[in-house]
């Protein structure tokens, strides 16, 4: 059982480092909790405001590689640590160290929290993208309306 749930972060990882939005979405159960934790409690619930949150942050990277470390499964909960390197058309290039604390069930993640030292990201990253997601995916993007799929 811990093994399935596994593969099914593993293969959300995949879709996540491809950057491919519309399968990532399909890993997500309607009531999922995703949050940085720390940065900010309410974070996002279900896949439009999930995909909508993270493309914010990522979508403008030029490059976004995964260097995946350690992965534990227990239960329903995966862990895995990794590290993210986010690369900017501007130059600027940074490792980014992640524990990454998911819970599967029925085949999907119903909780995400990311655990990370935001302040290594926000004191490298070029000061366009701190601009492009100081407003908030809430306040930038439109509310999702029913039914909506991630664009």
């Amino acid at each position: 059982m811990e093994s399935h749930k596994r593969q099914i972060v593993e293969r959300y990882w995949d879709a996540h480092f491809r950057r491919d939005w519309e399968r990532m979405a399909t890993f997500f159960a309607d009531h999922c909790h995703y949050t940085d934790v720390g940065l900010d409690e309410t974070g996002a619930t279900g896949p439009v405001e999930i995909l909508k949150r993270l493309r914010l942050g990522i979508e403008p990277l030029e490059g976004y590689v995964h260097y995946p470390k350690h992965m534990v499964a227990d239960g329903d909960i995966v862990v895995t640590e990794h590290m993210e390197q986010w690369r900017f058309h501007t130059g600027e290039v940074i490792d980014h160290p992640f524990t990454s604390v998911m819970e599967v069930r029925d085949g999907l993640i119903v909780r995400w929290h990311d655990y990370s030292h935001l302040g290594n990201l926000l004191d490298h990253a070029p000061a366009w993208w701190i601009e492009h997601i100081s407003a908030g995916w809430r306040d930038a993007i439109a509310p999702p309306q029913p039914g909506e799929l991630p664009a």
